[in-house]
């Protein structure tokens, strides 16, 4: 290639890439103003400005700290460097060297953040009610953080001495994973051509021994030669594919489980589709949990079984239990939750998008049906760390022009279900809204009126300290909410990455206190931290609740529900 035609490649990408930036932002912003607007954000909005109109003097305090701020930073950039150049700042997205080597750029990103922090300040400062706080920090946050100079070409200089030293080819590059994305719909987070579900991705050897319309239950089969005569049956969440609890070998909680005599069943939910768009509340819990439960009985022969929840998975689960108790049937022996909500009094920041206005729209427009699409789901939880999973990659991937890391944990996150809107609606209404399976009796399902006290089972509840999608104070609330003993254990790190914490790796750590006060904050001032994972004590947790050993089973199945197909199964395979 030549020097011109080179440069004038370079001139037309850059171009390109601008241009496919804004159209990704406005995107974003569409589709973000859209729930703000539901979720009441104009209200916040109006509130804002009308409570910095009542106090004019501590307005204009706030803008004379941050003009003497700028001033301050602006006579700084003008004078000499130090050698070495400017020092950093404490913020990932401009820690390269290269925002400190140029004075013009160290100057956009510290006033970039100064400004920042002023804004939130004025938000923080304007005396607004709880809800119209919450909600325009959050929108707020979402609008600096897509403001960001890290996010634009010509603001970035990591990006623009790139593409220097490629000669435009990192821009050609970037071009190119914007366009792929453009065709997926949807932003690359990982290489997926490096995993095979599976293959070297859910891999555990079984097979699937029972199915309806909505799941299919995978038998794994045995790693000892003996098992406990109890078996455990895990309902993953439904918004997402199980084989997060089913990886690769070294961090399988699957595997884990195997490992340590258990006989496991996993619930694979469905990706539903168009003509299953009616399904309801009571039929998740009706096929999915109900179902499984008397699937693995049948298999195993035990009148009684062992059952694990995760995330919407322990709700459904527990809403199962509940509908049972009611009608005095008690097939499972122990209970286990991992980072589920049954009390929604504190759901963290996704209450910015859910207020009255937005689950009646939702109800009008799914009462007769239709499909959630699990990418909206997931785009909804991803905007509450839009820095970590959105906007980073936007700068890696197209400015960039890198490919994504291949990791494991992210290519499981993109893999995401549809949900049918009549369950969603309900959902929606009675936990987010109004918080009513936390109330005795408030709710009717599968035809008996439900209270989660009924279900009086020894219970292992485990929430993630960093937990954006289910905040470990709701989790612990949410503790409170059943019958029966309950010990809770809080680890460190968020949602996946503390759940998913491989006894053998030994990383983070856990606090357990065998007191359960009312309130979350008294629970972890008495707690004591211990190092490791939590899947340890778990392991001794329910090693009583597992019965007497048994040799272990050959065969997988039995002859009324005789193997299907292998491990993980056709169900899981089908996409969004």
């Amino acid at each position: 290639m030549t020097k011109t035609s080179r440069k004038d490649s370079a001139d037309d990408t850059a171009a390109t890439l601008a241009l496919s930036q804004k159209k990704i932002t406005k995107k974003m912003e569409s589709a973000s103003n859209a729930q703000a607007v539901m979720a009441g954000f104009g209200d916040a909005y109006k509130s804002w400005v009308e409570a910095l109109s009542r106090e004019p003097q501590k307005l204009a305090d706030m803008q004379s700290r941050f003009m003497q701020g700028q001033l301050e930073l602006w006579n700084r950039t003008m004078q000499p460097k130090p050698e070495g150049g400017a020092a950093s700042v404490h913020d990932s997205r401009f820690s390269a060297p290269e925002w400190g080597e140029y004075p013009a750029f160290d100057y956009l990103r510290r006033s970039y953040l100064m400004t920042s922090k002023m804004l939130m300040e004025s938000v923080d400062e304007a005396g607004l009610d709880p809800v119209a706080r919450q909600r325009m920090r959050f929108f707020m946050r979402q609008y600096l953080d897509a403001m960001s100079p890290s996010n634009y070409l010509l603001t970035n200089p990591e990006a623009l001495k790139m593409a220097l030293s490629t000669g435009g080819e990192s821009l050609h590059e970037g071009m190119r994973n914007l366009a792929a994305d453009v065709e997926k719909g949807q932003i690359s987070i990982t290489d997926e051509s490096a995993f095979r579900v599976g293959e070297n991705i859910a891999a555990s050897e079984g097979a699937v021994v029972f199915e309806n319309d909505l799941i299919q239950l995978i038998q794994y089969t045995p790693l000892t030669a003996k098992v406990f005569e109890r078996p455990l049956l895990m309902v993953p969440p439904c918004i997402n594919k199980f084989y997060l609890m089913d990886l690769q070998p070294d961090n399988s909680f699957v595997r884990y489980a195997v490992q340590q005599g258990h006989t496991a069943f996993m619930v694979s939910w469905r990706n539903v589709k168009e003509d299953q768009g009616t399904l309801t509340w009571d039929d998740y819990i009706r096929m999915g949990v109900l179902d499984a439960i008397e699937a693995v009985q049948a298999i195993s022969g035990a009148e009684r079984i062992n059952a694990l929840g995760f995330c919407i998975g322990g709700t459904l689960l527990c809403s199962g239990l509940a509908v049972l108790a009611r009608k005095k049937k008690r097939p499972v022996e122990c209970l286990t939750l991992l980072t589920s909500l049954l009390d929604f009094t504190e759901v963290g920041e996704i209450r910015v998008y859910i207020d009255e206005a937005f689950v009646e729209k939702r109800e009008k427009d799914l009462e007769k049906g239709g499909l959630v699409p699990g990418g909206e789901l997931a785009a909804a939880f991803s905007s509450l760390r839009a820095n970590d999973l959105v906007w980073n990659y936007v700068v890696n991937n197209y400015l960039k022009g890198k490919q994504p890391a291949v990791f494991d944990l992210l290519y499981w996150n993109g893999d995401s279900t549809n949900l049918p809107g009549p369950m969603y609606a309900y959902y929606l209404r009675n936990t987010y809204q109004d918080n009513k399976l936390a109330q005795p009796d408030a709710l009717t399902m599968c035809g008996v009126p439900v209270d989660l006290k009924r279900v009086k089972l020894p219970t292992y509840v485990f929430a993630a300290r960093e937990d954006h999608i289910v905040p470990w104070h709701g989790a612990y609330l949410s503790a409170l909410c059943l019958g029966g003993d309950v010990k809770f254990t809080l680890g460190a790190s968020g949602h996946i990455a503390g759940t998913m914490n491989p006894a053998a790796k030994g990383k983070r750590s856990h606090w357990v206190n065998d007191a359960l006060p009312a309130d979350p904050a008294a629970w972890l001032a008495k707690s004591k931290e211990v190092p490791g994972s939590w899947w340890t004590p778990w392991a001794h947790w329910i090693k009583p609740f597992g019965g007497k050993q048994i040799p272990a089973r050959k065969a997988l199945g039995n002859r009324q529900n005789p193997p299907i197909e292998k491990a993980p199964g056709r169900y899981v395979l089908e996409k969004a």
